[in-house]
Formats: C-alpha cells, sequence, structure tokens
C-alpha cells in the first residue's frame, strides 16, 4: 500500500479537499430557527451530528456567523428535520445564498409549523424532526489555540417527531426513510437504503 501524505498547514494538493469526503458520509443539519423579529429561516449544515444520547444533544458548525447560529443563539431554539432522498432538492433549494429576509421554506416549497415545544419552525413533510434548546456557543480553534471564524453550536432534543409509518413493532426503521447524507467531492451525497444494512452485536461490555 502506498501512501498519499501531506501537511494540513501546507494543504492538501489535490483538486478537492480529501477530509469532507473522508470523514463520510455525514447527516444533514437541515437546521430551522426563527429570528427575534420573527422571521423564519431554514438552511442545510454539512457538519451536524449527534453528541449525547443523555441528554440528547445535537449539533451543527457554521463557517461564519450565519442565519441559523444567530437564531439558534439569541432565540435559544432551533429544529433539526430529516433530509431524505425525496426532500433532496427542497434541501438543496433552501442553501441557496440569499438576503436575510428570503424565507427558504417558501424559496423551497415546504410547509412550516411551528414545533410543540419550542417556537422554531419545522419542515411538515421532513419523516422525522427534531425540536431544540440551544446549550451551548463554542468558537472553534486550532492546535495552537488560534480562534477561527467557526462555531459549534450544541443543543438538547426536547421535542420529537417520527413519522409511525417509519415504526416497525415500536422499532424505528433507518432504512425506511431513505435519509440523504454528505459525501465527499463538490456534489456527492449518499442515500441509506435496505440492500446496505449489515448486523454486527457488541463485544460484552463493548463502547460503541
Amino acid at each position: 500500500m502506498t501512501n498519499y501524505f501531506y501537511r494540513a498547514e501546507d494543504g492538501h494538493g489535490l483538486p478537492h479537499d480529501p477530509f469532507k469526503a473522508i470523514v463520510a458520509p455525514r447527516p444533514i443539519g437541515w437546521i430551522g430557527t426563527r429570528s427575534v423579529s420573527g422571521r423564519r429561516n431554514l438552511a442545510p449544515y454539512s457538519f451536524f451530528n449527534a453528541f449525547s444520547d443523555s441528554p440528547h444533544l445535537v449539533g451543527f458548525a457554521s463557517i461564519g456567523r450565519k442565519d441559523s447560529l444567530e437564531n439558534a443563539e439569541s432565540t435559544g431554539e432551533f429544529t433539526w428535520n430529516l433530509a431524505t432522498f425525496d426532500l433532496a432538492e427542497q434541501m438543496n433549494s433552501s442553501c441557496e445564498g440569499v438576503d436575510p429576509e428570503i424565507d427558504e421554506f417558501l424559496l423551497a416549497e415546504l410547509s412550516a409549523e411551528t414545533g410543540h415545544v419550542v417556537a422554531a419552525p419545522r419542515v411538515v413533510q421532513s419523516r422525522v424532526s427534531f425540536e431544540c434548546r440551544t446549550t451551548q456557543v463554542i468558537q472553534l480553534q486550532d492546535s495552537q489555540g488560534i480562534a477561527h471564524d467557526r462555531w459549534l453550536l450544541l443543543g438538547e432534543v426536547v421535542g420529537v417527531h417520527i413519522d409511525e409509518s417509519l415504526l416497525c413493532e415500536g422499532i424505528y426503521q433507518t432504512a425506511k426513510a431513505e435519509p440523504i447524507l454528505r459525501g465527499g467531492g463538490p456534489a456527492d451525497y449518499f442515500v441509506i437504503r435496505e440492500d446496505a444494512r449489515f448486523q454486527m452485536h457488541r463485544p460484552k461490555n463493548g463502547g460503541l
């Protein structure tokens, strides 16, 4: 095996940064927020994940202090909405760089509904949505301690909406929803389907 090695500080020297392709596929943070003045916002974030199961914590990273971050920090609320194969185009439409006055729900032709617990809007067409309360906003820094214009926002899931057709004997069926995930390259996504599933039980006292 021949390794391609580069020092991150020198740049990768490739047509596209491999970092995003290697740490992939990643869940999409399709984040719904409402500004203090009541303006709705919807945007997808490719750096998103779950960080804890007790409490249920999810988070997304923003390059710069974009509207989603500002709204979720100032109001203390946001929603996460599952992006699925049938909603791929709408998710992509909501990524368009538009003025803050533009409602991405309308731009992407999606219906919005205020949460049961929080006032932030969720995507009605999404088969799973989390209602979240912001817990932390962290400015990211490098190994030298230098702060960058990158921000990690964490929130506790306080309400969950699940399409009941995705529950089989009370067990959530991940593949049935056909969630899409961000891959590498400038335009690559992946979809989870049943034929990609395999089972592997953890060793006793396993930590995964």
